[in-house]
């Protein structure tokens, strides 16, 4: 009976057979236990798990091969010297020596040899030790495929009852998943069309409830109702754009544009932005931000919105204490922390703080378990929209937090890393100077929108600086003003540049375009101007890429880059004024101008235009006319700018003012 095999054996494969290891001898019949239980009584204790290393096992060996090998020389010399009879005393030494001699090198060779045998047999013990692992794991998947088999038989003999029902259930979950692709479908449609049917409507609720807002002759009550209306479309237009953004991020859409970036001076704009935010909630604001670089490489506008994203969740939810905000950057990774003394969050909340739509427990008590932060504080898309950029990036967003006890107090700690590279060599772009014209013949631009507010607004900011606009109302009719303005003026190019809404009646954008460039209408540059983001970088038959593809609502500077890149503008800062009247000495005397809001706000203001955050532009101007009603009159024409997002327009008059609070 083998133990290995389970079962009887012949006596001559068991002797053939030693992969076993005679797994059927007692322990105690083993030369290695026999030799353990005679060398222990021997051996200090210490020495005995030496017993069974490789070392011991060499050692042992010697100490058998050392004397043996001694006493077969030995044996060997005596019989030398016993032939040699009578001359045996004369050669005896010589002899002795040689034999001395012997038995060294044949010792030093039978170190070797039992060296490399133990290792031998330690290699094999080893493999064969892993051949069993091996050999048991097989046994137990072969055991496991039996009793699946087995399993599926008697699953067999029960299907045939139950296939009809169970056709029936794959039928439904055939339906419900494809009921689910089609939800999933339809929410992409909707988040991508949602833009241009929402965007538009908005902008004309929260301008004409901001011109209500600052008309004097409102009674109190009327004004409280229009309060009202603005706040709730200001809220809105935040969770448009931030579901937008996470649209486009999952749907691979959004593409970052890397460039040379003045980081410390952008954090400066910040901590300048936040200062007073924390200053009018009674909060320290801490921040160092000396050891960020100055110029790096990276998309300013994204980077800007993770962090503002971070931090107006900080401020907003911490009740009392400080909010601290730090910038560093090891080996060209930038490390910013943002930390506050909120309530904390819970543990399992941690988990969950990053889904969209998704608040902390804390939220309402001040802490910064809220994921509403910055522009989309309250709509829980903030710290989502954050982080979803920051891995875009190729960085890593985590939180840390201790909730608040009555022993010790909570916070919350943001640790946001991102490779930026540092550019000590380069140059970061300089700031363009506000255009108020271009130089050479008078250039014709055809806006075409079905949107007549889009489209007037348009045509007026283009006019100002001198352009000679043509509009149309759909495709259909900018094919035929093309039509006959080329009959009209065939020895000239009629139109320069042509800017293309995409959702209009009739025919729409991309094939208005392919008709004209089919029929030979114009050769002009096209620039796409729509609200459809998602159709921004994607494959088209009409040669418009990226850089074609203007998003509402417009960024002036960028629709004039592009005008003067396909145009080949020279821009022109200034305009020619026309000489000033004589001054009259019997005129009444000039009005006084307007007051002007502190410095430290009119520096908050110009940080937000220069960021291009239309939310915090429009907030900086609230607080302003909160905390100084008596300059009205000089937040008026900044508001009328700010709602049709005018900000280069509005950038002079701030830098005015506030070198006119210089010199006061």
């Amino acid at each position: 009976q083998c133990p290995a095999y389970g079962g009887p054996i012949c006596s001559l494969c068991c002797s053939l057979d030693a992969r076993c290891h005679d797994l059927c001898k007692p322990e105690a019949a083993r030369l290695s236990v026999q030799w353990r239980s005679l060398l222990r009584p021997l051996l200090p204790q210490r020495l005995w798990p030496q017993l069974d290393t490789g070392l011991g096992r060499y050692l042992l060996l010697m100490a058998i091969v050392t004397p043996a090998l001694a006493a077969l020389l030995f044996v060997t010399y005596q019989l030398e010297l016993k032939g040699l009879g009578d001359q045996a005393a004369s050669v005896a030494p010589t002899l002795k020596q040689g034999f001395i001699k012997a038995y060294a090198a044949l010792l030093l060779v039978g170190g070797i040899i039992g060296w490399w045998l133990v290792l031998t047999q330690m290699s094999r013990r080893v493999a064969q030790e892993e051949s069993n692992r091996q050999t048991e794991a097989l046994v137990r998947e072969i055991d496991s495929h039996r009793r699946t088999d087995e399993a599926l038989q008697r699953a067999k003999q029960n299907a045939d009852a139950a296939r009809a029902n169970a056709d029936a259930a794959r039928a439904a979950a055939d339906a419900a998943r494809a009921a689910a692709d089609t939800a999933n479908q339809a929410k992409t449609r909707y988040i991508s069309t949602i833009s241009h049917e929402l965007r538009t409507p908005l902008n004309s609720i929260l301008g004409y409830a901001q011109l209500l807002d600052e008309d004097p002759s409102m009674p109190p009550h009327r004004r409280q109702a229009v309060g009202v209306i603005r706040r709730g479309g200001e809220h809105l237009l935040s969770l448009i754009e931030g579901t937008l953004d996470i649209a486009r991020i999952e749907s691979g859409k959004l593409a970052l544009d890397p460039q040379p970036m003045r980081l410390r001076d952008s954090l400066q704009q910040i901590v300048r932005m936040f200062e007073l935010q924390a200053l009018a909630k009674g909060l320290r604001f801490e921040h160092s931000i000396d050891a960020a670089p100055a110029l790096v490489r990276a998309d300013e506008r994204r980077l800007s919105q993770i962090l503002i994203n971070v931090l107006g969740n900080a401020v907003k939810f911490t009740a009392q204490g400080r909010v601290a905000f730090r910038a560093s950057q090891v080996r060209g990774m930038a490390i910013f922390e943002i930390e506050d003394t909120g309530p904390g969050i819970e543990p399992a909340e941690i988990e969950r703080i990053f889904e969209p739509f998704s608040r902390g427990a804390h939220a309402s008590g001040g802490g910064s378990g809220s994921v509403g932060g910055g522009g989309q504080a309250g709509t829980g898309l903030g710290l989502t929209i954050a982080k979803m950029l920051t891995d875009l990036m190729g960085g890593e967003m985590t939180v840390s937090s201790r909730v608040a006890t009555a022993e010790a107090p909570g916070g919350t700690l943001f640790r946001v890393r991102l490779f930026l590279p540092e550019l000590p060599g380069a140059r970061a772009p300089r700031a363009l100077p506000v255009r108020a014209g271009y130089a050479g013949p008078r250039r014709r631009v055809l806006v075409v929108d079905n949107e007549e507010v889009d489209r007037t607004l348009l045509a007026r900011r283009l006019e100002a600086l001198g352009f000679e606009v043509l509009q149309a109302a759909s495709g259909h009719a900018a094919l035929g003003l093309l039509h006959e303005v080329g009959r009209e003026e065939p020895l000239q190019a009629p139109i320069d540049a042509i800017l293309m809404d995409l959702a209009m009646p009739g025919i729409d954008g991309w094939e208005t375009i392919r008709t004209l460039r089919r029929q030979g209408l114009s050769t002009a540059p096209v620039a796409v101007v729509s609200a459809n983001a998602f159709d921004k970088g994607l494959d088209n038959d009409v040669g418009i890429t990226a850089a074609d593809f203007i998003t509402k609502p417009v960024r002036f500077d960028e629709l004039l880059d592009w005008l003067g890149q396909h145009l080949g503008l020279q821009w022109l800062a200034t305009v020619a004024a026309a000489p000033a009247p004589a001054a009259d000495p019997h005129a009444l005397p000039d009005t006084p101008p307007p007051a002007l809001p502190p410095r430290q706000r009119l520096l908050a203001l110009q940080d937000v235009l220069r960021l291009g955050y239309p939310r915090g532009v429009h907030k900086q101007l609230d607080e302003i006319a909160t905390h100084h009603p008596e300059c009205a009159a000089f937040l008026a024409p900044l508001r009328a700018l700010a709602q049709g997002f005018e900000f280069d327009r509005m950038a002079p008059l701030v830098q005015q003012a506030l070198e006119r609070s210089r010199v006061d």
